[in-house]
This record gives C-alpha cells, sequence and structure tokens, in this order.
C-alpha cells in the first residue's frame, strides 16, 4: 500500500512538472471590468465629485506608465505631470507581461484610495488564482514589477497634500452675506471639500490659471442681470414641469444628474440613493468610445488616462472658483424672494454654486475625448441604464458636453453664468492639457 501511494505522488508530482504553462493575455475586457469593478465600489463608498476624480487618475497613470515602458508608441508622462519621476525599470531578464503588470498596478492604487478594500481585495484575489494557474512564472514576476510601480506612485500621489486636506478646518458659513452660499434642503450638509484647491495639479500650473470671468454681480433688483438669471432659473422649471410630465429637458436634467449622495427623506426616515459622478460619467463615455473604436489594450489605456487627468485637473480649477465666488444657490433664493414652495428638479448639491461642477469637467472631458477619438465621434451614452435612465446618443463629444451643462440649469440648481461660463473654464483647461501632454510618439 505504501509502495502505491509513494508511486502515485510521484505519478502526480511528474504530470504537474510536466504540465505546460500557457500565456496569461489580458485583453480590454478586463481593464473596462477593472474599472467598472472601481465605480461600483466608489458609488458604495459615496465620494464627492472630486475625490471621485483622484481616484480615477493615479490608478489609470500607474498603468500607462507601465505601457510606455513597452510600447514604444506611448511617452511617459515624467516631467509632463507635476512632481512625477520616472517609474523602475523592469528586470528584462524577468518574463514580464506588461498588461498584466498594469492592471496589477491598477488594481492595488485603486484598492489604496477606496474606502470599501475587502471588496476590492475579493476581486482582485479571483483573478490573481487564474493567472497564477496559467503561467505562476509570468504572474510572478509581473505582479512584482506591477507593484513596484504602484509603490512608486503612490510616494507621489501621498504628497499631493490630499491627507493635509482631511484635518482642515470646516467651511465657514457667513450667514449675514445675502449673497454667499448657505446649506441646501432637505440635509442641509456642509460645504463639500472647501480646501480641494490645494490639492496638487497634475497639469494645469495652478488652481487659479483659468480662473473665469466672476459671476453676474449680486443684485435682487428685478431689471439686474443677475436677478433676470435667478428668475429665469424659476420660470425655466415651471416651464418644462407644468404639464406634470417629463419634458425633454426634465429628461436631459435627470440624465445628467450624477449627484453621488440624494438624500430621501420618508416620514421619519433619511435615506440616500446612491449614483456614479460627473467624472464617472465620463470615464463610462471613455469607455463606449473605446469599445466602439476597437482599441486594444495599450490604446485603451491611453484615453482613460488622458481623460481622467483632465476631469481631475478640472475640478482641482472649479473648486477653487467655488469657493472663491461663494455664490448661493437658486434653490435659496427663490424661496425666500419669489415661491417659499419651489423645489428645483434636481436636488441642490452641497457646495457653492459657481461654477458649475458639471460644466467645467465635462467641457475638460469633451476636449480630451476629442483629441484622443476625433470631432464628430458619435455614440450612444448608456451610463445611466443601470440607474433606470435611457440611453442618450450624440454626435461628438462636445454635444454631450453642451447638453451635461445645460442640464444644471434645467435641473434648477445653477444660474445661466455658471454653466456657459463653466463649460468655457473646462474647455480652455482641456485644451491646455491636451497641448501640454506630448503621450503619443511622433516616431
Amino acid at each position: 500500500m505504501k509502495k502505491l501511494l509513494v508511486l502515485m505522488l510521484a505519478f502526480t508530482l511528474l504530470i504537474s512538472c510536466n504540465k505546460k504553462e500557457e500565456p496569461i493575455v489580458i485583453t480590454t475586457q478586463n481593464f473596462h471590468e477593472t474599472v467598472d469593478k472601481v465605480v461600483e465600489i466608489m458609488v458604495h463608498d459615496i465620494f464627492s465629485p472630486p475625490v471621485a476624480s483622484r481616484i480615477f487618475a493615479y490608478p489609470n497613470i500607474a498603468a500607462y506608465e507601465i505601457i510606455a515602458q513597452k510600447n514604444d508608441k506611448y511617452l511617459p508622462l515624467k516631467k509632463q505631470v507635476t512632481d512625477l519621476t520616472e517609474i523602475p525599470k523592469a528586470d528584462v531578464s524577468e518574463p514580464i507581461n506588461y498588461q498584466l503588470a498594469a492592471l496589477i498596478a491598477h488594481i492595488d492604487l485603486s484598492k489604496r484610495l477606496i474606502f470599501s478594500e475587502k471588496t476590492m481585495e475579493i476581486y482582485r484575489d479571483s483573478l490573481y488564482r487564474v493567472w497564477k494557474l496559467k503561467n505562476s512564472t509570468v504572474f510572478k514576476a509581473s505582479k512584482l514589477y506591477g507593484l513596484e510601480v504602484a509603490n512608486h506612485i503612490a510616494l507621489w500621489m501621498d504628497k499631493d497634500n490630499y491627507k493635509q486636506t482631511r484635518t482642515m478646518s470646516k467651511f465657514t458659513i457667513n450667514s449675514d452675506d445675502p449673497e454667499r452660499w448657505q446649506p441646501t434642503p432637505p440635509a442641509y450638509m456642509d460645504g463639500l471639500e472647501p480646501h480641494w484647491s490645494k490639492i496638487r495639479p497634475f497639469v494645469i500650473d495652478s488652481a487659479a490659471q483659468f480662473k473665469p470671468l466672476p459671476p453676474p454681480k449680486f443684485s435682487m433688483e428685478k431689471g439686474s442681470d443677475f436677478y433676470k438669471e435667478l428668475k429665469e432659473v424659476y420660470d425655466i422649471s415651471n416651464q418644462i414641469t407644468k404639464n406634470g410630465d417629463a419634458s425633454e429637458e426634465v429628461e436631459i436634467a435627470q440624465f445628467w444628474d450624477c449627484n453621488p449622495y440624494v438624500s430621501v427623506t420618508r416620514g421619519h426616515l433619511m435615506f440616500a440613493t446612491k449614483k456614479i459622478t460627473p467624472g464617472a460619467h465620463w470615464i463610462g463615455i471613455c469607455k463606449i468610445a473605446c469599445k466602439k473604436s476597437n482599441y486594444d489594450f495599450d490604446k485603451t489605456v491611453y484615453a482613460y488616462t488622458k481623460t481622467a487627468i483632465a476631469i481631475a485637473d478640472a475640478f482641482i480649477s472649479c473648486w477653487d472658483e467655488k469657493y472663491r465666488s461663494n455664490l448661493i444657490r437658486p434653490e435659496t433664493l427663490i424661496n425666500e424672494h419669489i415661491d417659499e414652495n419651489w423645489k428645483p428638479i434636481l436636488q441642490t448639491p452641497p457646495f457653492p454654486e459657481y461654477t458649475s461642477g458639471h460644466s467645467v469637467a465635462s467641457g475638460a472631458a469633451a476636449v480630451a475625448l476629442t483629441d484622443v477619438f476625433g470631432d464628430d465621434f458619435s455614440f450612444d451614452d448608456d451610463t445611466e441604464l443601470q440607474y433606470g435612465l435611457p440611453v442618450r446618443s450624440f454626435t461628438s463629444f462636445n454635444q454631450a458636453a453642451n447638453e451635461a451643462a445645460i442640464s444644471r440649469m434645467y435641473g434648477g440648481i445653477h444660474y445661466r453664468a455658471a454653466v456657459e461660463i463653466g463649460v468655457k473654464q473646462g474647455r480652455d483647461l482641456g485644451k491646455f492639457v491636451v497641448k501640454n501632454l506630448n503621450m503619443i510618439s511622433n516616431d
């Protein structure tokens, strides 16, 4: 019996030793699914739009830098992105799969940036098991390199002032000044991320580089430009809802809502409904464009990275202006001076009005995506299907950005100046990012 067991063990070892290791093929779908998993966790964890934009930027940069090490078509971002130094060189004697290493780096940095780390670990480990079974040698070498690069990017990331802003003071409300922002119903939350302008930018020179024109001078005189814009918000809201049916404008407002935390009150209960942020919506559009264009893995990473950087800088720029102008929201003034029972179609988010974050981020993202995929790029946007909203079709990224911007006025949460000047602010910033990011080799 003992001899039989020894023979069986020897036979098993012989089979395992002779097992031919398979190549590990990393597809664009693997990358899309990983980004989707990160977005799913971000929705659960409820990140504000500025913080969410940071979560998209760093993992994509790490993945891109690894791709640029191997693929001569792409140029590394060192010295192009603020304070980013060259990532460690890969050991060419090791059997590294660079796309696998890029995905591992993306997963590792994403895990560091979200709260629900365990959920990300479960997803990661399920992939690790498959890759290890296919080719343990390549997996081990690729994993070591991916984590080495992730650590390098993490050290750079940790110096962007984010941690310092976590301990800074709350935003001080000036209730004596009628033009300054006040918390809005139903939750009356504090102003979110009042110190976001202190976050280190990626490509722009400073948070104030694209400081927009100031909003119309505050005045409740009926003939003033400011009052006209206030009344316009009220009149449009009433017009597009007067028949009780969902008008095109209402559908547009709801499609682009992208509020990660909507407070719902029912009796004595208050709870939140969760959605993606505006940045996540545009990352979803990037995914749609990559799939339609049949991009390979490397080009997909490139597209995500350029888009994510533009969005991240857009939120730094926008939040700099929000807490500079500190402008009151339409809801507050309409309830005080026009109609105490009026409610906006969308829930007013908890931060100052000017400029519109959706408008700035959409303008920047549209410029970046146009640079990657070209102008007049038509697409069907199904990003909001999971939230019960229908597909909307666009003939270009710029058309989508314009609609995203005006949706905020339809929704009753922004004045016209905030959306029109905001989308220009985003486009100007996006053009600067595109001009100063030299990611494609001309050789």
